[in-house]
């Protein structure tokens, strides 16, 4: 021990230890509450994120139901992702967002940043449509109009209705979420119940088109 402290009566270095330990101690539990806060605040997070049952179960019901509910649209658009054909989803997504357009004077930039991205020859995510969707839709754009994206809009909804969205509804992005999660055997049966059931859905929409 130093000399200026050993010179220093009992008590007082009786008193800075207690000192030292009560500034350790509160120093230790405002980590603990800031801890428990963030904790908190993560929570809240991923609870306002969930989606309900009765939500995702209306998803199997048709594409419109998926595709114009966020949640569903962005389970889709990952679902589409992983298969490489994200381009179909994010093309009548910006349609729908081109139909929303107020002023005349966007509507010429807007249609050609959309065809040069989806459609045209040179696309960087060119949509699978038939000739003569094509060259109306590619006519089109000497003149466009609101309406001017309807008919290739119309042909690729019909494309992922007949197609991914079936293999949507029979894969983990919507079998995780249709169900509440389970162990053992009973999870096994659950599954094979909800594929059945997406199953009997899909031949209803087969059916209705």
């Amino acid at each position: 021990m130093c000399k200026g402290l050993a010179a220093l009566p009992a008590t007082c270095l009786k008193s800075a230890k207690d000192m030292k330990y009560r500034l350790g101690f509160f120093l230790q539990r405002s980590e603990s509450c800031d801890y428990s806060s963030s904790q908190g605040k993560k929570e809240k997070i991923s609870s306002s994120q969930r989606v309900s049952q009765e939500e995702v179960r209306k998803w199997a019901d048709s594409l419109e139901n998926l595709i114009h509910n966020d949640r569903g649209l962005a389970a889709f658009h990952a679902f589409l992702k992983s298969e490489y054909s994200e381009e179909n989803i994010e093309f009548w997504v910006s349609c729908e967002d081109y139909k929303k357009t107020k002023s005349p004077a966007k509507l010429s930039p807007k249609a050609r940043k959309i065809y040069d991205e989806f459609i045209s020859v040179q696309a960087t995510k060119q949509v699978n449509l038939d000739s003569c969707t094509w060259e109306k839709t590619s006519h089109n754009m000497l003149e466009p109009t609101l309406s001017c994206f309807d008919e290739a809009q119309r042909k690729i909804f019909t494309l992922m209705q007949k197609d991914s969205y079936r293999r949507f509804l029979k894969s983990p992005y919507y079998l995780d979420l249709v169900g509440p999660p389970s162990t053992g055997c009973g999870s096994e049966n659950s599954k094979r119940s909800h594929t059945r059931t997406l199953d009997c859905n899909s031949n209803v929409i087969s059916q209705c088109a």
